[in-house]
C-alpha cells in the first residue's frame, strides 16, 4: 500500500504509558493494514518518541536516509505532545511529502493524572507549529480518535491515496505523441506551469512511431498482440485480418515508447494523422494502456493526461476520458457523455465490441478507422476531474466533483454514458464561464475528497469543489 515515516511525540510531565501503548496499537495496526513504515526505534530514543531536539534530529536523519521510500508522514499524538520536536524533525528531514496529525481522545473517565491526555489541546498547538514553518498537513476526519479505531483506519487509507496522488503528480512524465490537431485550441496548455508542479512533458512526432513500426520483425511477438486483441474485445465480424495485425503493432510501437521514455500516461493526436498516413484508429492502444495503468487522452489533451493520471491514483480504478456532450431528456441533473471511444476495458457494463470509428469514419473512411471500442459504460458511482493551465493569472486550476453513471436508456452509438450530477446546470455554468474545454476525466469510484486535499493543499493548485 504506502510506506509511512511515523513520527511519535510526548510531553514528559505527561504518563509514559499512555505513549508506549499507543506506539504500540499504531505501528500493529499499520502492518495490518498493509503499510510499511519507517520510525524512531525504542533503541533510538526513550519509547520511540520524538519530543526533545536530540532527538528530533534522529528523526530527521532517519526519514532523509529512507527519503525515496516515504510517501507521507504520519504524526501520532498520544498525550500533549512536543509540538516543536515534531516540527523541527520534519523541516530537518527536508521532506515535502504529506503528512497526517492523528491525535488520542481521552477517556472522560479517566482525566486524573495518571491518564491524562490533553492532545485535544496539542494537536492545535502542533498544527500552528506547521503552519509558522510553512508545512503543509492533513487531518483526521475527527479532531481526535484511537489509533486502532475504523475511523482512523479509513483516514490511513484516505491519506494513502493522497499520498500517491502527490507523488505521482511531482514525478510525472506525460507522453504527448502527435501534433495538436490544428482545430483544437481547446487542448492548448503552458509546459512551464506543468513543469513548476513537477511535471515533465516527453513530446513525439507521430512520423517516428511510424518509423518504429516499421521496424517490427518479430513476428511472434505480433501475433502475441493480436490473440490479446481479440480477448480484450470482441471484433466486429467482417474486420478484416490486416486491420488488427496493423493495431497490433501500433500497440507494440507506442507501448515500447512510453516504455523507452519512462512515461507514465499519455495523450495523443488520435485524428486524423494516424489513420491518413498509417490506416487504422488510435482508441484501441489508449485503452489497452489504461486498462494497465497508464491513461491516455485523447486528441493530445496533455491536461486530459494529467487528469486521468490523478484520478487513477485517488480512486484506484482506471479512468475514462469523455466529452459532456448532450443533454438528456428533460431531466437537468442528467446529460450524456461520449466519446469514439478510448475507455479502458473494465470500465464498460460488458466486453466491449472493436469496430470502426463512427462520426470520424463519415469523413475519414472506413477502410482506416478499424480500432474504436463500443459500449455502454457501466452504471457506478462517479469522480470527475478536469486540470486546466491558466496561462493568462500563471496558476494551475481544477474543477471536481462526483456523481453517477447511470442506467437510464440510451438510444445511440459510440462508446456512451449517462452521467448523474448535482445541480449540473450549475456545473456546466461554472465551467462555461470560467472557460474550461469541453472534455472531463472520470473514474468509477468515489474520490473527490482524496483529489481536493492532494491538489488543493499539497500541489497548490485552485481547485472548485461541486456540490
Amino acid at each position: 500500500m504506502a510506506t509511512f515515516g511515523v513520527i511519535v511525540s510526548n510531553r514528559s510531565f505527561f504518563p509514559d504509558h499512555l505513549v508506549a501503548a499507543a506506539r504500540e496499537k499504531l505501528l500493529a495496526c499499520m502492518k495490518e493494514w498493509g503499510h510499511d513504515v519507517i520510525t524512531l526505534s525504542t533503541e533510538d530514543t526513550y519509547m520511540g518518541e520524538t519530543m526533545t531536539y536530540d532527538e528530533a534530529l534522529k528523526c530527521a536523519k532517519l526519514f532523509k536516509a529512507h527519503s525515496d521510500e516515504i510517501d507521507g508522514i504520519i504524526v501520532c499524538l498520544p498525550n500533549f505532545g512536543e509540538e516543536t520536536g515534531v516540527a523541527d524533525a520534519i523541516k530537518k528531514s527536508g521532506l515535502s511529502c504529506p503528512i497526517l496529525i492523528q491525535a488520542c481522545d481521552d477517556d472522560f473517565d479517566r482525566l486524573q493524572l495518571e491518564n491524562r491526555r490533553d492532545a485535544f489541546c496539542g494537536k492545535l498547538s502542533l498544527c500552528n507549529n506547521l503552519r509558522q514553518q510553512g508545512i503543509k498537513y492533513s487531518l483526521t476526519a475527527r479532531h481526535t480518535c484511537p489509533v486502532d479505531g475504523e475511523e482512523f483506519k479509513a483516514d490511513v487509507e484516505r491519506f494513502a491515496r493522497v499520498c500517491a496522488v502527490v507523488k505521482a503528480l511531482r514525478n510525472a512524465r506525460i507522453a504527448q505523441i502527435g501534433a495538436r490537431v490544428m482545430p483544437f485550441r481547446t487542448v492548448r496548455y503552458s509546459e512551464k506551469l506543468l513543469q513548476a508542479s513537477g511535471i515533465t512533458i516527453e513530446t513525439e512526432d507521430f512520423s517516428e512511431i511510424m518509423a518504429d513500426i516499421g521496424q517490427i520483425t518479430d513476428a511472434e511477438r505480433v501475433q502475441a498482440k493480436i490473440n490479446e486483441i481479440r480477448a480484450y474485445g470482441n471484433v466486429l465480424c467482417g474486420i478484416e485480418d490486416y486491420k488488427v495485425e496493423k493495431q497490433a503493432k501500433l500497440c507494440i510501437a507506442i507501448e515500447d515508447w512510453m516504455d523507452a521514455h519512462h512515461c507514465d500516461a499519455s495523450a495523443i493526436q488520435c485524428w486524423d494523422s494516424v489513420e491518413a498516413n498509417y490506416g487504422c484508429a488510435m482508441c484501441l492502444v489508449m485503452s489497452m494502456m489504461g486498462q494497465k495503468g497508464r491513461p491516455s487522452a485523447c486528441e493530445t489533451d496533455i491536461m486530459g493526461a494529467v487528469s486521468m493520471l490523478a484520478l487513477l491514483k485517488a480512486g484506484g480504478v482506471p479512468p475514462i476520458y469523455q466529452d459532456w456532450n448532450n443533454n438528456y431528456k428533460n431531466e437537468p441533473n442528467k446529460c450524456i457523455n461520449v466519446h469514439c471511444s478510448n475507455y479502458p476495458a473494465c470500465a464498460f457494463k460488458d466486453k466491449p465490441e472493436i469496430g470502426e470509428l463512427d462520426i470520424l469514419a463519415t469523413t475519414l473512411g472506413r477502410d482506416v478507422s478499424f480500432g474504436a471500442l463500443k459500449g455502454r459504460v457501466r452504471p457506478s458511482d462517479m469522480t470527475f476531474l478536469k486540470v486546466s493551465t491558466d496561462d493568462v493569472n500563471g496558476r494551475i486550476r481544477c474543477y471536481l466533483g462526483e456523481g453517477k453513471f447511470t442506467d437510464d436508456p440510451l438510444p445511440t452509438f459510440g462508446g456512451v454514458a449517462v452521467c448523474e450530477v448535482p445541480d449540473l446546470n450549475g456545473l456546466m455554468l461554472y465551467a462555461a464561464k470560467n472557460g474550461y474545454e469541453h472534455h472531463v476525466a472520470l473514474c468509477q469510484a468515489k474520490c473527490a475528497d482524496v483529489l481536493e486535499e492532494a491538489l488543493g493543499n499539497y500541489m497548490g493548485w485552485d481547485v472548485y469543489r461541486h456540490s
